[in-house]
C-alpha cells in the first residue's frame, strides 16, 4: 500500500507540477487577472481553494511539533497549492519505517 500511495502522490506532483510550469510558459497569470476575476467561476475557485488550504494546515498542524515548520508549510500551501501539499504527503509517506502502517502517513501524530 505505502508503495501504491508514493506512486500515486508521486504521480499527481509530477502532474500538477508540469500543468502549471506549461500554463505560466503559455499564459501570464498576472496579465489575464482582470479578465479572470470578472469570472465568477474564479470567485468560487479562489474560495474554494483557500478554505482547502485552512483544512489541510489544521491536518498538518496537528501532526507537526514545530511552530516554524507550520508557517513555512503555511506559505508553501498558500502559494503552490497542490504542488505543496502532494510533495508534504510524498515526505510523510517516505517518512514510514519499513513495516510501520500506512494509517500513520496521514492521521497519527509522529511524536
Amino acid at each position: 500500500m505505502k508503495n501504491y500511495l508514493i506512486a500515486l502522490f508521486g504521480i499527481l506532483f509530477i502532474y500538477i507540477v508540469y500543468t502549471v510550469i506549461s500554463t505560466s510558459l503559455e499564459s501570464n497569470l498576472f496579465k489575464e487577472w482582470n479578465f479572470l476575476a470578472s469570472i465568477p467561476w474564479m470567485k468560487a475557485t479562489l474560495i474554494d481553494f483557500y478554505i482547502n488550504t485552512v483544512v489541510i494546515f489544521a491536518w498538518m498542524s496537528f501532526r507537526e511539533n514545530k511552530w516554524t515548520e507550520r508557517i513555512l508549510w503555511l506559505i508553501g500551501f498558500v502559494f503552490l497549492g497542490s504542488i505543496a501539499t502532494t510533495l508534504y504527503v510524498l515526505i510523510q509517506l517516505f517518512k514510514l519505517e519499513k513495516d510501520e502502517p500506512v494509517v500513520n502517513a496521514f492521521l497519527l501524530k509522529k511524536l
